[in-house]
């Protein structure tokens, strides 16, 4: 009877090292994915009305609704949008500087 409750206590507080690990790995797994959403995020705010012409365009054609509320710009010269529907839907948008649409 004491060797089945030693063993059961061995293989609990085994388990909870296991488990230890687990965790510490998963917190450096998520610090190197932030830096890495981090980086790719260069983008500066600037003025709706200093927008090319061309993205202006492509909005006002493929979403005639929307209203750029921000505007930012990377060093690529790659735009990010934040636009407003009529109906109220918020969304994101990316262009390159031409007005073409780009997934980022």
């Amino acid at each position: 009877m004491k060797n089945l409750i030693l063993a059961t206590v061995l293989s609990l507080g085994s388990l909870t090292v296991f488990a230890q690990e687990a965790n510490s790995n998963n917190r450096e797994v998520r610090k190197e994915v932030s830096n890495v959403a981090t980086s790719q995020d260069n983008f500066t705010e600037v003025a709706t009305s200093d927008l090319p012409e061309a993205i202006t365009a492509a909005v006002a054609k493929n979403y005639p609704t929307a209203k750029i509320n921000k505007a930012y710009v990377n060093n690529a010269k790659q735009y990010k949008l934040e636009v407003a529907l009529q109906d109220g839907t918020i969304g994101t948008l990316y262009s390159d500087e031409k007005g073409n649409w780009i997934d980022i």
